[in-house]
């Protein structure tokens, strides 16, 4: 089964990936695994590699590339990223979307990062404005639309473990048999 935990920073997704693959004895992706291969194939450091690409779009899209061929040959991976949910598309059985306050991922990225809270909060909204941009320009997709999620949790209302907790629970319900349909995917350009 193939599992995407997307959801913005701050939300706690990469956590809760981990913890849910070590539940489920998946294998764990994240889209900042896949940007450091990425950049060791190009013998830069992330930084380095983040900085181009501000300036050159191919960097993106390679990466989202990565992404949806891994998602169409997956078996028994979580896949983790802001984009997992729309870049494995069709091929996710299911997809999830983590979220919380603005004011709480800020809190979280200002601790986990030792910023002032206020500068964490700027930057993660300028950020985020950024990247639903370029989603749209770039794909079609609008990073606001939930109506791909099968679960969509406010992770500011639970602890890490109740988070985990929830999602394994929702998996561990999940049957193919029962399943009347996932949400489709339409109007994305999976163009790399």
């Amino acid at each position: 089964m193939l599992i995407t935990v997307s959801g913005p920073a701050g939300s706690g997704k990469s956590t809760a990936a981990a913890a849910l693959a070590e539940a489920l004895d998946y294998e764990h992706v994240s889209g900042g695994d896949i940007f450091r291969s990425v950049a060791a194939e190009r013998d830069l450091t992330p930084l380095e590699l983040n900085r181009l690409a501000e300036e050159d779009d191919a960097i993106d899209r390679d990466l989202d590339r990565r992404q949806r061929d891994l998602a169409s040959e997956a078996e028994d991976v979580v896949l983790e990223s802001r984009l997992a949910g729309w870049m494995a598309g069709d091929y996710a059985d299911l997809r999830l979307w983590l979220d919380a306050p603005p004011a709480v991922r800020a809190a979280r990225i200002a601790d986990r990062e030792g910023k002032e809270r206020a500068v964490a909060r700027e930057e993660t909204t300028a950020r985020a404005e950024s990247e639903a941009l370029r989603y749209r320009e770039y794909y079609g997709i609008d990073i606001e639309d939930r109506s791909i999620y099968d679960l969509a949790l406010n992770t500011a209302r639970l602890g890490p473990s109740g988070v985990v907790g929830v999602i394994v629970s929702f998996v561990e319900a999940y049957h193919p048999d029962h399943d009347e349909g996932k949400s489709e995917i339409t109007g994305v350009r999976y163009e790399f």
